[in-house]
């Protein structure tokens, strides 16, 4: 294998591993439910990561956490009893994987949330999530993420006890 092979080939595997690590965190902020899972969270970013909502209700509302232990904090806050999320669903699409001319990854995704909190009520956002992804200990973690919402609704709920329709099989 020649050098831009290998460079190439790297650069595929750093892709694979920014789509799970970035998997991990949506399918862990979905069970957000211990101080296990908010540790596991924490794992995914950087000693000095960079988590932050952006405009202007995000930025007010989420605010910026710099640290690992800062975000996870931020994310202890959401672990309650009763849980604070009833139902909580993370939706990535649009996926955009790219390497920069210094080499590093950074990836942008379009995210709908659908949320149904154990007080009442459900909620529907979509966000933009930028990550600038890096290695820490041999593997893939996040270094700076960021969240800007997009629109945000309330809806009435999602679990609907309306017969599903099928097709008749008679």
């Amino acid at each position: 294998m020649n050098a831009q092979d290998a460079l190439r080939l790297q650069q595929l595997e750093a892709c694979q591993a920014a789509r799970v690590c970035i998997s991990d965190y949506m399918r862990l902020c979905d069970d957000l439910e211990s101080p296990e899972t908010v540790q596991a969270i924490g794992a995914l970013f950087s000693e000095d990561a960079c988590w932050e909502g952006l405009g202007e209700s995000y930025a007010t509302r989420l605010g910026r956490h710099t640290g690992r232990v800062a975000i996870e904090k931020m994310m202890a806050s959401y672990v309650r009893h009763p849980a604070h999320f009833a139902m909580n669903a993370h939706f990535l699409c649009s996926e955009a994987l790219r390497h920069g001319p210094d080499g590093v990854l950074t990836g942008r995704w379009l995210m709908l949330q659908t949320s149904a909190f154990t007080a009442g009520g459900a909620h529907l956002n979509a966000a933009e999530i930028r990550v600038t992804f890096g290695e820490e200990a041999g593997r893939t973690v996040m270094r700076h993420f960021t969240t800007r919402n997009l629109f945000s609704r309330p809806v009435d709920h999602w679990q609907a006890a309306d017969t599903l329709p099928v097709p008749d099989t008679k």
